[in-house]
């Protein structure tokens, strides 16, 4: 199995929850996601945008105000069941950004979405996944 840059262990796509069938939209994600992933279980896809047929979303963003407006749309958009990963880069990797998890949590926890999990996505990218409450679903 493909393993994510700078790790050893679980694959990404574990990590991610990506399971067979799995319709996973990324949107804005560094060029070398897709061998991060690999391989895909049977049947699963990675889509650029999500549409109702997304299981999961994997946004990548490095500004407060794109994130706020994105989550803000996928919470209008999307089924309630649709999990949301949020990756924003690491403080060690020195790459400009204006969000943090605790950014993340200040756009998202208003919205109805709770954050269920962290994780290291790669060498520069950490994740928060989100999902909406279970008594909004």
């Amino acid at each position: 199995m493909a393993a994510t840059p700078g790790y050893s262990g679980t694959p990404l796509a574990r990590k991610l929850g990506i399971g067979a069938g799995t319709w996973i939209a990324v949107i804005d994600a560094p060029p070398d996601y897709r061998e991060w992933v690999d391989p895909l279980p049977t049947g699963a896809q990675v889509v650029s945008y999500p549409d109702r047929q997304a299981t999961i979303v994997h946004l990548f963003a490095v500004d407060r105000v794109v994130l706020a407006g994105r989550l803000a749309e996928f919470r209008a958009a999307l089924r309630p069941e649709v999990a949301i990963w949020v990756s924003w880069p690491k403080k060690a990797s020195k790459q400009a950004s204006t969000i943090t998890e605790d950014v993340i949590r200040e756009h998202a926890l208003p919205l109805g979405f709770v954050d269920i999990k962290v994780c290291a996505v790669s060498t520069v990218w950490s994740g928060l996944k989100l999902v909406v409450r279970k008594q909004l679903r």
